[in-house]
This record gives structure tokens, sequence and C-alpha cells, in this order.
């Protein structure tokens, strides 16, 4: 018998009647939303949301570790004026103006092939860009370039961060037509800067503790079946008046 349909009886006569009952939902989304029934929903399986943090803060913290190889980044900071450069605020404007510029040059293929043969190493333009990460800022309201290079091994980031910053010296004092720009900062040995796996084991957890309330939230609002006095009521209408207890294990007559 479909339970959100009305229930008929017949009369003595034989003639169907239907009994008095308000109209059913189809669904519990169809009712209005019963906040403290959803909080004792999701407080009656908090138990599934601690198991699906731990299980993600595990499985995301495991996977950074064992798979996600460690970033250490060096930083070197040159100042772009020289003493020359300094006494006319003609070139100081000018070369604010280029800072942008300048952070394409240290990037583009020339600057790596400089750096290449500053370094004596034997790689092309493009594995090294590969294997470093360059960036190139200008703090603000200030006339210096900060070179940032990112690579696996701490060594070898601030082995290139400094002969970027050696032949940055050069460019700009050519293009710049002045004295070459001094070191503000040479890099040392770079820092860790990625994974954190702590942070990400945290994100993780909670990540998969939200995709389990959302499961149980989407589970509950998609159930329509009744099974409780309370639903029975609800949805039909009908107070019960008796129930019966229903045994599992019910031994078979012989």
């Amino acid at each position: 018998m479909d339970q959100r349909t009305n229930n008929m009886y017949r009369n003595r006569n034989g003639m169907p009647a239907m009994t008095e009952q308000r109209p059913l939902a189809a669904t519990r989304g169809d009712e209005e939303i019963d906040l403290m029934e959803i909080i004792s929903l999701l407080v009656h399986h908090v138990w599934i949301f601690v198991l699906a943090a731990l299980a993600g803060a595990l499985l995301v913290g495991v996977g950074v570790k064992l798979f996600v190889p460690p970033q250490y980044t060096a930083r070197a900071t040159i100042y772009v004026f020289s003493t020359e450069a300094e006494n006319s605020s003609q070139s100081a404007t000018q070369a604010v103006k280029m800072i942008e510029d300048f952070r394409i040059i240290a990037k583009s293929r020339p600057t790596i092939e400089l750096v290449i043969q500053e370094l004596g190493w034997d790689v092309t333009p493009s594995q090294l860009m590969k294997e470093n990460t360059i960036n190139v800022t200008s703090p603000e309201d200030s006339h210096m370039l900060r070179i940032a290079v990112t690579n696996r091994d701490p060594v070898k980031a601030a082995q290139v961060s400094n002969a970027l910053a050696s032949v940055m010296q050069d460019q700009i004092a050519e293009i710049m037509k002045t004295d070459r720009p001094q070191f503000v900062e040479r890099a040392v040995m770079g820092s860790k800067t990625s994974p954190y796996v702590k942070r990400d084991a945290l994100i993780g957890g909670v990540g998969f503790a939200l995709i389990a309330v959302i499961v149980v939230l989407v589970r509950y609002f998609m159930n329509d079946t009744i099974t409780t006095e309370e639903d029975v009521n609800r949805y039909l209408g009908i107070t019960i008046l008796s129930s019966v207890p229903f045994e599992r294990n019910m031994t078979k007559r012989s």
C-alpha cells in the first residue's frame, strides 16, 4: 500500500468512502523545515562527521607528506638606483616606471641564458625555468627589486636568486645608462615555503566533514519513507492507537 496515498475504506453498503485527512506531502522537502529536527539529526550523526574529519585529515596529510615534494624559497634584493641616478629626479621617476619592465626582462630568455653562464651549469633555459619558480616583485613605495626563486633544493634556490640579481644589475645599468645598482640583500639558503602538512591536513579534515554533512542532509531530505509514529501523524494525519513489535530473529514453526 502506498504510504503517501489516502486510505480507502468501504462502508457497510460496500460503497467507498474517504477518511478525512489533510493533504499529504510527497517528500519532507514539501513540509516546513523543522530546524530543531535538523539539529537533532546532525547531533545524532556527529560521530560520522568526526570519523570523516579524521579520515580526511589522515588521507590528505599522508598524501601531502609522501607525494608532494617540499619547496624552498630564497630571496635577493637590489636597489635599482645608482648614486648618479639618485641625483636626478627625472632618472628616479623613469626607473620607477620601468620596474614592471624589469620584471619582464628578468624572466626573458636572454636573461636566463646569462644566469646559466653566471652559474656555470649545463642546463637549457627551459630546464632552468622548469626547475625554478621565479618571482620578481617591487615592495610598495620602494625603488627595489626583490628576486625570489623557489626550488626543491634550498641551496640551488639561493644560487639562482643571487645569479639572477647579479645579471639584473648589469641589465639595469645598461638600460638606465647609470652605475651598476647595489645589492641590498643577498639570498641565503632557501626557507621552506610549501607544503604545510598540518595546514593541509586540517583543510582536508574540514572538507571531508562538510561532505559528510551534505550527504546526511541530502539523504534526509530525499527520504520519503515513513518509519516512526511521528511520521505517520505528520504525513498521513493518523493517530497511532497501538503498535505490534517486530522481532528479526523469530524461530520457525516446526
